[in-house]
């Protein structure tokens, strides 16, 4: 069964959400998560729907100003969290340690994790995507292994929130890789749509896809839940 995750980032407050959630049904044959910003995740949690949040802390609490714990997201009734996407990493300093300690600390306080990995389009096009992959990959799994909780994501950079996808052959590759390295499920994050999700979906490999602007609008990822479904 391949699982299709919806990463809303800064998208659908609590009203948004509990809208969205009415009027979605996830089909039979995929696993649907949605990932809301925290402050929607009680309203997702409420629809019965399965909900990841979108980041966590390695802590179970402390001095650690605007992070949320694992301890938090269970007590909210959230399943699992995304880490290390590659905005995160960007923006807001995420390092390949940082990433390890918050998959390591969230799965084993029993949540679920999707963890992200990718290169840079100036890392693919000088030939390094393999080496990239490789430095990230073996961090998270020296830190947890091949945990049952865990997934990883793979997000071709270069791809994400432009309009360009990894070709099927390039999606198929590089999961290759990353299975070569971890024997964990591996999704696709890399503007995945319905248009594009039937071939992406369908290589060898590919268990799923981490989700981002086809997943805000609730007919766009119903359909895209459909076409998972029915692989």
């Amino acid at each position: 069964m391949k699982l299709i995750a919806g990463n809303w980032k800064m998208f659908k407050g609590p009203g948004e959400t509990r809208a969205f959630c009415a009027a979605f049904e996830a089909p039979e044959g995929v696993e649907a998560v949605l990932c809301p910003p925290f402050v929607s995740l009680p309203a997702a949690v409420e629809s019965g729907n399965t909900v990841f949040a979108q980041n966590v802390h390695w802590a179970e609490d402390g001095a650690f100003t605007g992070e949320v714990s694992a301890p938090m997201l269970l007590e909210l009734g959230v399943s699992g969290s995304i880490v290390g996407h590659s905005e995160r990493r960007q923006y807001f300093g995420e390092t390949d340690e940082t990433v390890a300690r918050r998959t390591a600390a969230a799965l084993g306080h029993g949540l679920r994790v999707i963890a992200c990995v990718g290169e840079s389009l100036e890392e693919r096009q000088s030939g390094q995507m393999e080496l990239v992959l490789r430095v990230q990959v073996e961090a998270i799994a020296d830190a947890a292994g091949a945990y049952d909780g865990l997934v990883l994501a793979y997000e071709p950079v270069w791809a994400i929130g432009t309009g360009q996808t990894a070709t099927p052959e390039q999606a198929r590759d590089a999961h290759a890789f990353i299975k070569g390295l971890l024997d964990v499920p591996v999704l696709y994050g890399g503007s995945a749509k319905p248009e594009n999700a039937e071939e992406l979906l369908s290589q060898e490999g590919v268990d799923g896809a981490l989700v981002g602007g086809a997943s805000l609008d609730v007919g766009s990822f119903t359909a895209l839940c459909r076409i998972a479904a029915s692989l």
